[in-house]
């Protein structure tokens, strides 16, 4: 008797543990939810030929609060940011962000997306360093992984690294901007990220 009440209780806490689990998400996974439901959701309505620049608009501000851009421009400039005077540190922050901004939104209104589902974080809820991991779903085409590297300072959580069908924003182009550096000098790597930024304007 003893050992079937053990086995009962046992089975119970699992399946108390389950159910908690499932009901209460880890808060980057909500916060990246949330966030994704509502660009799928400004896609579907204005997403139309002769909206794009509205659209994209939209989409970035919705995901510019949640984007941790001194820490990612940091990142993918590497060593080198340690050089860079506060000035030049703001000037490539500026201009990263633009990049990033403006690529991340051309994947989104390039294709037709369908929905973006949001797998369970299988970090604990207390952990301050998580991976979110997301499917962009499309109709009739290959769905695309892409995969949020998020950090909260206490109160906030914030992306600073994307992966991208397996590859890392932040590490794709640490080796060109560091050659860029090594080079032309950090005003150097400043003006060729601006001049991409106008390219991909027009």
């Amino acid at each position: 008797m003893k050992t079937m009440n053990k086995t009962i209780k046992t089975l119970t806490c699992g399946l108390l543990f389950s159910v908690a689990t499932s009901v209460f998400a880890h808060p980057a996974e909500d916060l990246v939810k949330s966030t994704t439901q509502d660009v799928v959701s400004i896609l579907k309505k204005e997403n139309k030929p002769g909206n794009e620049k509205a659209v994209k608009e939209q989409v970035t501000a919705k995901l510019l609060p949640y984007f941790d851009f001194t820490r990612m421009t940091a990142l993918v400039v590497g060593k080198n940011w340690r050089q860079a005077t506060p000035t030049q540190q703001a000037a490539l922050t500026k201009e990263f962000r633009t990049l990033l901004i403006q690529t991340y939104s051309n994947v989104l209104t390039n294709n037709k997306v369908d929905s973006i589902t949001v797998k369970p974080v299988v970090d604990d809820n207390k952990a301050t360093d998580v991976m979110v991991k997301t499917v962009v779903n499309r109709p009739g085409a290959e769905p695309i992984p892409v995969d949020y590297h998020m950090a909260t300072n206490g109160s906030t959580w914030k992306v600073y690294d994307v992966i991208a069908e397996g590859r890392s924003i932040v590490t794709a182009q640490r080796s060109s901007y560091a050659q860029t550096v090594s080079q032309s000098g950090i005003d150097g790597l400043i003006k060729e990220i601006s001049t991409k930024n106008q390219q991909n304007q027009k």
